[in-house]
Formats: structure tokens, sequence, C-alpha cells
């Protein structure tokens, strides 16, 4: 079992709009039976305006092949329009759950 954190640090005062397009997109994600993302903002730290989302995989070779399915959806597709606009940067983190 692996999780899977995405951190996007979004423009400035961004964050929100963000988090209801990945919000409109759990939504799909539990329309197609699958698991959404959990969603997190920071609260104290730096960068400001960090979105992180989570969710855990069976596999490695799960991850694309879930991405590949959910943004096949035209209501996936929809819920991200103009997400790039939102983000200034962004990484990927993946941690083996050992327990």
């Amino acid at each position: 079992m692996f999780m899977v954190r995405e951190v996007l640090n979004c423009q400035p005062g961004k964050v929100g709009e963000l988090v209801k397009k990945f919000r409109a997109l759990g939504d799909v994600m539990q329309e197609m039976d699958l698991e959404p993302f959990r969603i997190y903002t920071d609260v104290a730290g730096e960068p400001f305006w960090t979105l992180v989302l989570e969710r855990e995989y069976d596999s490695l070779d799960a991850v694309p092949a879930l991405e590949s399915k959910v943004m096949a959806d035209k209501r996936a597709q929809s819920a991200m329009s103009g997400y790039h606009d939102l983000v200034r940067s962004g990484r990927r983190e993946i941690y083996k759950v050992e327990s």
C-alpha cells in the first residue's frame, strides 16, 4: 500500500478556488465508485496558500491508471478546467504504508 500526496502551492489568495475544484473532482470520483482525495490546506507555515491532496493506492501502477481513468471523464475535465491558472508550483510525495 502506498500513500501519495500532491502538495500544491497556489497563487496568492487562490487556494479556496482550488479547493472547490478538487471537491467537485471528488464528487465525480465518488460517482465513479472511487475513493476521493483527502484535501488539506495550510493553517500556518511556509509557503502560504498550500493545498495538499492525499490518497492511498494498492500499488504505484494504480496512480497513473486512476489519473487516466478519472481525467477521461468529461465531468472531471470540466471540474478541473483552469486548474493550472491557480497553481504556482507543486510536488508529489510517495510513501510506503508500513502499518
